[in-house]
């Protein structure tokens, strides 16, 4: 059950290199074009993505208990996450951006922590380990020390781990069997 749990995991290996790339736009969007209007716009198009390859994607076949479980644990962190940050931004209290970033971080940190906890994953743990610290090494030091710290998390957490498990998908289907670590 748990190895079908982490190629469960493998098969959305897409949906963290989105992610990935989501806040990277959204974060140059913001910074070098200074429009409130980035991570809105980015975040509200990174959902349309997000759901409309997950229905082309949808398979027939039943899922397990875990995978459910698993799914639906990032859905709920990404309604939170929307809602928190969308009014946080309305309301003119996003202002801080170590906070956001804690937040964020902290946020990550905990669905990737608990799926890797479920799976019983190495992988996935060492990016909650990197979440974590994410958010609490943000809390000090300067802004720009700040988004180098939120920028590496987002390399390693989204890009690297979304790359790994498309990669495991794929030798899966290839019949080599997947990678674990």
């Amino acid at each position: 059950m748990i190895a079908e749990g982490r190629r469960y995991t493998e098969s959305w290996g897409w949906t963290f290199v989105l992610w990935g790339v989501v806040y990277y736009l959204a974060i140059a969007w913001s910074v070098w074009g200074h429009s409130a209007w980035a991570w809105p716009v980015t975040i509200s198009v990174g959902v349309v993505v997000t759901v409309v390859l997950a229905f082309s994607k949808a398979s027939n076949h039943p899922g397990t208990t875990l995978g459910r479980a698993i799914g639906s644990l990032w859905i709920a962190l990404g309604v939170s996450m929307f809602l928190l940050f969308l009014a946080l931004g309305l309301s003119g209290r996003l202002t801080d951006q170590h906070l956001f970033v804690a937040v964020i971080s902290a946020m990550l940190g905990m669905a990737n922590g608990a799926s890797a906890l479920m799976l019983r994953w190495k992988a996935q743990l060492a990016c909650a380990l990197v979440w974590w610290v994410a958010a609490a090494t943000t809390c000090f030091g300067t802004d720009a020390e700040s988004m180098i710290v939120f920028l590496v998390a987002i390399f390693f957490c989204q890009i690297v781990f979304g790359i790994y498990g498309v990669v495991a998908k794929a030798q899966e289907r290839k019949g080599r069997g997947p990678i674990h670590a």
